[in-house]
């Protein structure tokens, strides 16, 4: 029941992508944390924390989907190119 939820909101997101040109704002978006570094004697400095950050992966599924239907339809209407 989940899965129905989230495939009609992906084909939703898709649809709008194609329609509009435009990649959603929340899609964009990153998540950083902050993790201090053990053993430093100095916590004001910058150099004593590390910064992790996480992409939205919707945007990835989003574009490796794409990518698959065009790689399709080369491989279906032999739209391979030689490079010589």
């Amino acid at each position: 029941m989940v899965i129905l939820v989230i495939a009609k909101n992906l084909i939703k997101i898709i649809s709008n992508y194609f329609i509009n040109k435009t990649i959603l704002k929340s899609l964009k978006e990153f998540i950083t944390v902050v993790l201090y570094k053990k053993g430093k004697k100095n916590y004001s400095l910058l150099s004593s924390y590390k910064l992790i950050t996480f992409k939205n992966t919707l945007i990835k599924v989003l574009k490796k989907h794409v990518a698959n239907i065009i790689l399709k339809a080369i491989e279906k209407y032999n739209f391979f190119f030689r490079i010589k």
